[in-house]
Formats: C-alpha cells, structure tokens, sequence
C-alpha cells in the first residue's frame, strides 16, 4: 500500500512541475507576442505632432550644421543604419556607402554647400517624417531641393532613412 501512495505523491509532484511549466511557457509566448507585436515602444504618444516637428526641424538644423562646422562624425550620427540617398548618377545604400560617398564633401575647409529645413511634416504615429528646403551653393545660391525621409529610432532620436535631392521648382528660380 504505502508504494502506491509514494507513487501517487510522485504523480502529483510530476503533474505540478508540469503546470508550473506549462504557466512559464505561456508567460513566454505572450511576452514574445507583445514585443513582437507591439507598436514600438519608442512611438512618442506623449509628444504632440507640433512637438515632434520641432525635434526634426532642431535635427535636420543640426544635421546641416554637421556640414557647415565640417564634423563629419556628427553628420555620421545623423545616418541611419539602412539609409538611402540619391546622387545625381548613383544611389548609396546603407550607412557605410553613403558615409564613403558624401565623406568627401568634407575635406575642404569650407563646404562646397549648406541647407535649411523649410517644411517638416510628422505622420501621426510619430514615427517618421519628411523635410525639405533649399541646397545653396557656397555662394549661397539655391540649386538643389532636398527631400529627406527621417525615422524616430529612440525617444528624441531621429535619423534619416532616405534622402533626395531635386532641381529648384521653375516658380522657385524666379
């Protein structure tokens, strides 16, 4: 008799260390599920899109000012990982290509040009934005627009994803 209870008692300790497994299992599917899931955490549902505009405009400012100071590790800080710009003949995919491209826009002691963000606009999950304005000459003529895509990639941390110069609009030249 007292086998079959000690076997009985194994039994229950066995079933019990498989709902205590079968619990910890589902807390780890539904933490997979909501990180996996989730908005990003970093979506600035605080932030009022005004807010947010002025965190791109103050980053394209300092961006441009990367240029001008001719720090290029500052204007690094500003590309993202997998970010695209356009050349007038190439396109430089990710960071390292596009950092070889533009690092010789820097070795002159002034630059060859400069830009000031005109409009900024923020989707509202506040999570990426567009920015335009003139690229001037280093005469301060303007004969580029640029358009630039930014992506919000931590609280306060935007970074361009892509970015695209155009021809000055004909209304603009006059």
């Amino acid at each position: 008799m007292q086998t079959n209870f000690s076997c009985f008692g194994l039994m229950q300790r066995q079933y019990g260390a498989l709902k205590l497994l079968a619990a910890m299992l589902a807390t780890t599917l539904a933490t997979m599920f909501a990180v996996f899931f989730a908005p990003p955490s970093h979506a600035a549902e605080t932030l009022s899109n005004s807010q947010l505009q002025q965190q791109v405009f103050a980053a394209e400012r300092a961006f441009a000012r990367s240029m001008a100071e001719r720090k290029f590790d500052q204007f690094a800080l500003y590309v993202a990982d997998e970010a695209i710009f356009y050349g007038s003949k190439d396109i430089w995919r990710g960071k390292e290509q596009v950092l070889k491209a533009w690092k010789g826009f820097f070795d002159e002691a002034k630059a060859p040009f400069s830009w000031e963000p005109e409009v900024v606009e923020v989707l509202a999950s506040g999570t990426l934005a567009h920015s335009s304005g003139p690229v001037k000459n280093d005469k301060g003529e303007t004969f580029l627009y640029y358009n630039s895509i930014w992506r919000l990639e931590a609280p306060g941390v935007w970074k361009v994803v892509f970015d695209k110069g155009s021809p000055v609009p004909a209304a603009r030249a006059k």
